[in-house]
C-alpha cells in the first residue's frame, strides 16, 4: 500500500511539474516576450507594434547590418514611461541550424542593446547561447567590431549559434537606426 501511494506522489508531482504555468520555460531557460519586455522595462507599458518595412528599408537594413534575407515584417514592442519612450524591443526569428530559434532583443532609447533573452529554440539545447554570453552585447551598437570573434568570443561547439544570434542582433540594431532614421526624417545611410 504506501509503495503504491508513493508512485502516486511522484505521479501527481510530475503531473504538476508538467502543467504548471511556466514549467517549460522555465526547464528550458526561456522566457515569454511579456516576462523579458517586464523585467526589462520595468515600471513602462508597452505596445505592441507589427514593423511592414519598405524595399527600400530591406536594402538599407541588409547593407547595414551585412546580413541576408532580411525579413519584411517583424514584431516591435515600444516602452514608455511617463509618455517617454525608454526602450524598443524587437522580435527576430531565424533558422540556427536546421530548427528556428527566437530572441527579443531589446535596446535603450539611443539603440543601444540592452538585453537579448531567448523565446524559443528549437535546437538541441546544448546548443542554446548562455545569458553570461548573451551579455556581451548589452551596452553594445552596430559597428564594425560587433563580431564574432572580435568584440563577441564565440561558443565552443555552437558556432551556427553564436554567427546566427550575431546576425540576429545586428539585424535588429540595423533595423532600429533605420526606422528611426527615417521617423526623423533623415533616410539616409550614415
Amino acid at each position: 500500500m504506501q509503495r503504491s501511494a508513493r508512485w502516486g506522489t511522484l505521479l501527481a508531482c510530475a503531473l504538476w511539474l508538467a502543467w504548471a504555468p511556466g514549467a517549460a520555460t522555465a526547464q528550458s531557460g526561456l522566457v515569454s516576450r511579456e516576462e523579458a519586455l517586464a523585467a526589462v522595462y520595468p515600471g513602462a507599458t508597452t505596445a505592441s507594434e507589427r514593423v511592414f518595412l519598405t524595399d527600400g528599408q530591406v536594402e538599407r537594413i541588409e547593407a547595414l547590418s551585412r546580413t541576408d534575407g532580411v525579413s519584411r515584417i517583424y514584431a516591435r514592442y515600444v516602452a514608455r514611461r511617463n509618455g517617454t519612450v525608454v526602450g524598443r524591443a524587437y522580435v527576430d526569428t531565424h533558422v540556427v541550424r536546421t530548427k528556428r530559434e527566437s530572441l527579443l532583443v531589446s535596446l535603450e532609447a539611443d539603440g543601444r542593446v540592452r538585453r537579448i533573452d531567448v523565446t524559443a529554440f528549437l535546437e538541441p539545447p546544448d546548443y542554446l547561447p548562455s545569458e553570461t554570453w548573451r551579455r556581451q552585447y548589452f551596452e553594445q551598437s552596430l559597428g564594425d567590431d560587433l563580431e564574432v570573434r572580435r568584440l563577441i568570443r564565440p561558443i565552443a561547439g555552437a558556432t551556427l549559434t553564436t554567427l546566427a544570434v550575431n546576425a540576429a542582433v545586428r539585424r535588429v540594431l540595423a533595423m532600429d537606426r533605420v526606422l528611426q532614421e527615417d521617423a526623423s526624417g533623415q533616410g539616409v545611410l550614415p
